[in-house]
C-alpha cells in the first residue's frame, strides 16, 4: 500500500508533475514568511522526504499567511502552493481522506477554491476509487458564477464530467452539466454526449442482467411455495378427518350412516332384496375401519 501512494498526487494526469523546490522560489523584493515556509516545505517534500514535517510546514504557512497582511494575489498564490505541497505530503503518508478536509479547513468555503488545487483532489480521489467525497465540493464551484468566468472552467467541469459524474451513474446531471456549460465546445459537447449514452447503455444492460437473476430465484421460490402451501392444507384436512372419526364410536358412525341410508334412500331393511346392499355397506366399513384404526388399535404380535 505504501508505495501506491509514493507516486500518487505527483503521478496523477493532469497535473504538470511533481513539485520541485525550485520552482516554489518566488521572485520578488522581500518573500514574506509564508513565501519562505513554502520553500522550506518543498525541500521537506521533495529533497529530504520528510512529509510530516512538510505538512508540518504548510500548516505553519498557512496560518501565518491568514495573520499576514500583504498582496491578495501574492497571497492567493502561495497558499495554492502550499495547498499542493500538503496534498502531496498527505497522499505520501496514506492519509489521504484527510485531504478534502485539510483543504477546506484552510479555504472554509468549495466554491474559494484555486482550480489546480480542486483538480488535484478530484483525481486523487478518483484514483483512489471514492470520488463521491468531491462530488458536492465540485458541484458549489461549478454553480459559482466568478468561477464560470475563469479561464480553467472548462477543465474542471470536463473533469467532474469523467472522473465523478459517469462513474458514480449521475447520466442525467451529466447531461444537464454538458448542455448548460456553455464554455463546452462543439466538438467536446458531442464527445460528452456520446460517453452519456455508452454509460447509459452499459447501465440498463447491468439493470437487465441483475433483474434476470433475482426473477428466477422468484419464481422458484412461489413454485415451492405453492406446493408446500397445497400440502399444509392436505395435511390439515386429514387431521381433521382422523380426529373426526377418532372422536365418534365407531358402532354409532356405522349406526348413522345405516340410518342416513334408511332416510334417503326409503327402503325397507326388513326386505330381502335389501340384504346385499346392507352386507356391502357393512363391507365397505370394515374395509375403512381396518385402514384408519389399525395403527392406533392393533398390538403387534410376536411368535
Amino acid at each position: 500500500m505504501k508505495s501506491d501512494f509514493s507516486t500518487s498526487a505527483a503521478s496523477l494526469k493532469g497535473v504538470r508533475g511533481p513539485l520541485r523546490s525550485s520552482e516554489l522560489v518566488l521572485t520578488g523584493p522581500a518573500p514574506t514568511a509564508a513565501a519562505v515556509l513554502l520553500e522550506e516545505a518543498a525541500d521537506l517534500l521533495v529533497v529530504d522526504r520528510d512529509f510530516v514535517a512538510a505538512l508540518q510546514t504548510c500548516q505553519r504557512a498557512c496560518q501565518s499567511l491568514a495573520q499576514a497582511e500583504g498582496s491578495l494575489s501574492d497571497s492567493l498564490e502561495v497558499k495554492c502552493s502550499l495547498c499542493v505541497v500538503g496534498i502531496q505530503a498527505l497522499a505520501e503518508l496514506n492519509r489521504w481522506r484527510e485531504v478534502r478536509p485539510w483543504v477546506l479547513q484552510n479555504y472554509h468555503i468549495p466554491e474559494k477554491l484555486p482550480p489546480k488545487v480542486l483538480e488535484l483532489c478530484v483525481l486523487l480521489y478518483s484514483k483512489m476509487q471514492e470520488p463521491e467525497a468531491m462530488l458536492d465540493v465540485v458541484r458549489a464551484w461549478l454553480q459559482d458564477p466568478d468561477n464560470q468566468c475563469l479561464p480553467e472552467y472548462r477543465a474542471v467541469a470536463e473533469l467532474h464530467l469523467r472522473q465523478v459524474l459517469l462513474p458514480l451513474g449521475y447520466l442525467s446531471e451529466a447531461e444537464l452539466l454538458v448542455v448548460d456549460a456553455a464554455t463546452f465546445s462543439e466538438d467536446q459537447r458531442q464527445e460528452a454526449l456520446q460517453a452519456i449514452s455508452a454509460a447509459r447503455q452499459q447501465q440498463k444492460c447491468q439493470h437487465s442482467a441483475s433483474t434476470e437473476k433475482t426473477q428466477v430465484p422468484d419464481q422458484e421460490g412461489t413454485s415451492s411455495s405453492k406446493f408446500l402451501s397445497l400440502l399444509t392444507l392436505l395435511q390439515k384436512f386429514w387431521d381433521f378427518a382422523v380426529r373426526h372419526f377418532c372422536s365418534l364410536p365407531f358402532k354409532k358412525s356405522i349406526l348413522a350412516a345405516v340410518l342416513l341410508c334408511v332416510l334417503v334412500v326409503r327402503f325397507d331393511p326388513a326386505s330381502p332384496s335389501s340384504l346385499p346392499f346392507l352386507y356391502k355397506l357393512l363391507q365397505i366399513f370394515h374395509r375403512i375401519r381396518g385402514a384408519v384404526f389399525s395403527p392406533l388399535y392393533q398390538v403387534p404380535t410376536h411368535d
